[in-house]
């Protein structure tokens, strides 16, 4: 593995990526063509990021059990577990 890169698990798949990447860059990466989906909508509808900023909150994420965490806002950190909403399918 390359000096610049570490590895989390997302949803149960290891994903590398560059230190210093958002964590939404890693949902995005573990997704491939699938389609980042980051959480469920209370009535179960499948959310993904919209802004990139932390303000629409549709990025939430569950990070090494803390849940509501922003994937735009948190940046990876090796061995570091997401859970998001693609889990639940």
């Amino acid at each position: 593995m390359p000096e610049g890169t570490i590895t989390l698990d997302v949803d149960g798949h290891s994903v590398s990526v560059a230190r210093g990447s958002s964590v939404v860059a890693a949902v995005a990466l573990a997704a491939g063509s699938a389609g980042v989906i980051t959480r469920r909508s209370v009535s179960g509808a499948l959310r993904g990021p919209l802004c990139g900023m932390g303000v629409c909150q549709e990025c939430r994420v569950t990070i090494d059990g803390v849940r509501h965490r922003l994937a735009c806002q948190t940046l990876c950190a090796d061995g570091m577990e997401v859970v998001t909403g693609r889990a639940a399918e």
